[in-house]
């Protein structure tokens, strides 16, 4: 049982480091015209390995009121670099943020689709 925990608490972490992250990307789309806006977002594969070293510590929610940068548990939020400056200091590039929004939203969906078709397989198991 402490596997099979073990490996949802690490599907747990991971859908919502998807979630933070789309939040994020979200924010940076609706701040596309706002001068001095810096485009944010988080490195998703050390903050999952992060999630995974701590897992044993992952009772709180992803995201704890504690926490000071605004970034969920195990993930450092950075400031993405502008690929074609703006006049009024905005960092965003739409269509990078799209692109980004799209494939985090696939990798969220294929996440959950995995862990559906492992409690399926597990009830599969079971019933026999």
């Amino acid at each position: 049982m402490t596997k099979l925990d073990g490996l949802f608490q690490l599907h747990q972490a991971a859908l919502g480091l998807h979630a933070e992250r789309q939040k994020l990307i979200a924010s940076n789309i609706a701040n596309a015209d706002t001068p001095g806006y810096k485009a944010r977002d988080i490195d998703f594969v050390s903050a999952l390995k992060n999630a995974q070293a701590a897992q044993g510590k992952l009772q709180a929610p992803l995201h704890p009121a504690g926490a000071d940068n605004g970034a969920p548990l195990g993930a450092e939020l950075m400031y993405r670099s502008a690929v074609q400056r703006s006049a009024d200091g905005n960092t965003v590039d739409i269509d990078v943020e799209r692109a980004q929004f799209a494939e985090n939203s696939i990798r969220y969906e294929a996440q959950i689709m995995f862990v559906s078709s492992q409690i399926k397989s597990m009830l599969a198991v079971i019933q026999g």
